[in-house]
């Protein structure tokens, strides 16, 4: 895939909120998931002495970023991990506390746009939707063995699917026949256990589904529940984070985790807030951040875009 072809969800938003904590001598920043390395590219040449420590669970993503980030070899840490081991990824690296940290969740391109990947169900393909290629839980593993009660449930929480008994019920029928082994039949399957009426509206009725298998074969919302507490306890005091989510939970989850650690938890009716209860964080924005009507125009798959930040106003005292 060309470089050009990989356009950074609401960068410009990402290089603001991140630029007042990279003006130290040596800022560091994590991309807790480099993708194509469009963000880390951008943040490299807008600040000559800058570091990044760029984590991909994709070897693709790993490769390729790292031709891409060439020019600055010298200034990047790239490496195969998963976000939910950033604070040991930068105990490794020497490198306990950072200045910035970028959550760039949900699925790249890539990932969607090569069919064997099997995370689209516009294409026809082996079902596998794993990141990480090397691991072994594929969305064929998951469609084929799980409980009638477990594929409802990762259903029900992980795709938001209102028909999950009646989808996995005819999951569960379809698989007694022949095992599931492509994304066109379990896009079928699911159309077909979908009521008429439902399917005439809300596009594809596979896009629940597909949303939950991805999610659960990756363990994305497991992941960025650590991460995200991980990246907020590794900033210095001015550091910040920034979270762009593309679905309901991980905008859910990333709004919990940011509001804990930005409210006042001294007890109520105390004359003076007590110092040990005052919030280690702020919030940078205003609820949920949308991209622009011109951005969703440019780049369509920015249009689910959610964006939160937070920044570091005080730290813990020894």
């Amino acid at each position: 895939m060309a470089d050009s072809a990989h356009v950074p969800v609401m960068l410009e938003r990402v290089l603001e909120l991140l630029a007042p904590a990279l003006t130290g001598a040596h800022p560091v920043v994590v991309d807790a998931n480099l993708g194509l390395g469009g963000h880390t590219e951008a943040l490299l040449a807008a600040h000559p002495a800058l570091h990044v420590v760029g984590i991909d669970r994709d070897p693709f993503a790993i490769d390729f970023s790292t031709r891409r980030l060439q020019p600055y070899a010298g200034r990047t840490s790239l490496v195969h991990a998963t976000s939910d081991e950033l604070a040991s990824v930068l105990a490794r690296l020497g490198r306990e506390k950072v200045d910035g940290v970028l959550f760039d969740l949900g699925v790249s391109s890539p990932q969607l746009d090569e069919a064997e990947r099997g995370f689209a169900y516009s294409y026809d393909a082996p079902l596998d939707m794993r990141m990480d290629t090397s691991q072994e839980l594929t969305a064929e593993k998951v469609v084929n063995t799980y409980s009638a009660g477990e594929l409802t449930r990762i259903l029900r929480d992980y795709g938001e699917e209102r028909f999950a008994p009646r989808v996995a019920g005819r999951i569960i029928k379809e698989r007694a026949k022949e095992a599931i082994t492509s994304t066109k039949r379990l896009a079928d399957i699911v159309r077909e256990a979908i009521p008429a009426a439902t399917r005439r509206t809300g596009g594809n009725p596979a896009k629940r589904t597909f949303q939950a298998l991805r999610i659960e074969v990756n363990a994305e919302l497991a992941a960025l529940e650590v991460a995200l507490p991980a990246s907020l306890d590794a900033l210095t005091l001015g550091g910040r984070v920034v979270v762009l989510s593309y679905h309901s939970l991980e905008d859910r989850l990333s709004k919990q985790v940011l509001t804990a650690r930005t409210r006042d938890t001294s007890p109520p009716g105390l004359p003076v807030p007590l110092p040990a209860h005052q919030p280690r964080f702020r919030l940078l924005t205003r609820g949920a951040e949308l991209p622009t009507e011109e951005e969703t125009t440019r780049n369509p798959r920015a249009a689910s875009a959610r964006l939160r930040a937070a920044e570091r106003i005080r730290v813990d005292e020894d």
